[in-house]
């Protein structure tokens, strides 16, 4: 977050005329492309430059909800498989989202 800090007051003393950097110049001194340094001015210009990522502090859409955890726990209880046959058997999700269930409930046998 601090280069895209930096980067928006070295676009801005440019529009001002402060500094006679150019948009190579100052790509080169933050590490941005310079297509994303001209896509911060654009920003800058409309007055629509965002500093905190859009998606802070919400829950991802794919995240699996407690019930279903709870649900897959029970099952795989109930089952003799093996985790593999369970996963291929429940086929919701994946093999490592089943695993990591189950570790976290304590069912997976460690060698």
């Amino acid at each position: 977050m601090d280069r895209k800090v930096t980067a928006a007051k070295l676009i801005a003393d440019k529009l001002r005329g402060k500094t006679y950097l150019t948009y190579e110049e100052i790509a080169n001194i933050t590490g941005y492309h310079p297509k994303y340094i001209l896509k911060l001015k654009k920003e800058i210009l409309e007055g629509q430059i965002n500093f905190k990522h859009g998606n802070k502090n919400r829950q991802p859409i794919n995240k699996i909800s407690q019930k279903e955890k709870d649900y897959i726990i029970n099952l795989y209880k109930r089952s003799n498989a093996s985790i593999r046959k369970f996963c291929k058997f429940y086929n919701r999700r994946s093999y490592s989202c089943i695993y990591n269930i189950l570790n976290e409930a304590g069912l997976i046998k460690k060698n």
